[in-house]
């Protein structure tokens, strides 16, 4: 298909060359892009600027969009939503650290502890959201539902594929560790996939155990002596407390109207 070349394309043309051409942004910007650039009287030169920008913005949130919806958070979480005058042992300098995501670029680990409601799974999803947007490749997981996949792919034959696949990713988030108790077999698994995983990519746990507590979900103390070895070597431990703020919240709420009445 030839295009016409005379002066003046029309907008018909350009919305066909900008399908031919897969440039998404720029046929649907373009009219109030033009409209600008005559606005401001952009040069030529500052008119394609703007017109390459708008597709090169718009790919790269398309991009960011699709690796956090790859990362399979079950909800959305961010560093902007969270109160961190609801808990004081959350530093937000430390946070606005991670949020650099340098530890992942050195493949160091990074472990939330504490108990429930005191914001570690916030925490690890909003981190983990950072990372895929700064284009990093996330996956966001239970430890429970972990465990149990790689059961079944060593009983279908298909272990080692499991395993490389979860050792791919940049950042592998386990949320809910310590929860529950894991069989031998389990811990032997999740094992491999940290050990796939050492000092090259990334895991970012979240659990309301302290590592002394862990020994009652890894039952084995040798066991659990190596996975704590592999998740805490080079890595940061953030210890998010005891006093749940979603509690505290929670009976803020019921206790005003009481207080109004």
């Amino acid at each position: 298909m030839t295009l016409p070349r005379q002066r003046g394309l029309t907008e018909q043309a350009i919305d066909t060359a900008c399908r031919m051409l897969r440039l998404p942004s720029i046929r649907n910007e373009f009219s109030d892009i033009a409209d600008r650039a005559v606005k401001d009287q952009m040069t030529y030169r500052g008119f394609l600027a703007e017109l390459l920008m708008a597709e090169c913005d718009d790919r790269a949130r398309r991009r960011s969009e699709r690796r956090i919806k790859a990362a399979g958070f079950p909800r959305e979480k961010s560093l902007r939503t969270f109160d961190f005058d609801a808990n004081p042992n959350i530093d937000p300098a430390t946070i606005h650290t991670l949020a650099s995501c340098e530890w992942i670029k050195k493949g160091q680990p990074l472990c939330l502890i504490g108990d429930s409601g005191t914001g570690k799974s916030h925490m690890l999803i909003a981190l983990g959201t950072e990372a895929a947007m700064k284009g990093y490749r996330v996956r966001y997981t239970l430890a429970t539902k972990l465990v149990n996949e790689l059961v079944e792919a060593a009983d279908e034959k298909q272990l080692n594929k499991t395993i490389a696949r979860y050792g791919r990713v940049d950042l592998l988030c386990i949320d809910e560790l310590g929860y529950m108790e894991l069989d031998r077999h389990g811990a032997e698994l999740l094992f491999q996939v940290l050990t796939e995983r050492e000092e090259k990519n990334s895991v970012a746990i979240a659990s309301n155990e302290s590592f002394g507590g862990w020994t009652k979900t890894f039952t084995d103390p040798r066991l659990c002596a190596a996975i704590v070895d592999r998740l805490t070597f080079n890595g940061a431990i953030i210890e998010t407390g005891t006093d749940s703020f979603r509690l505290a919240s929670t009976r803020a709420r019921v206790e005003e109207p009481a207080k109004v009445g």
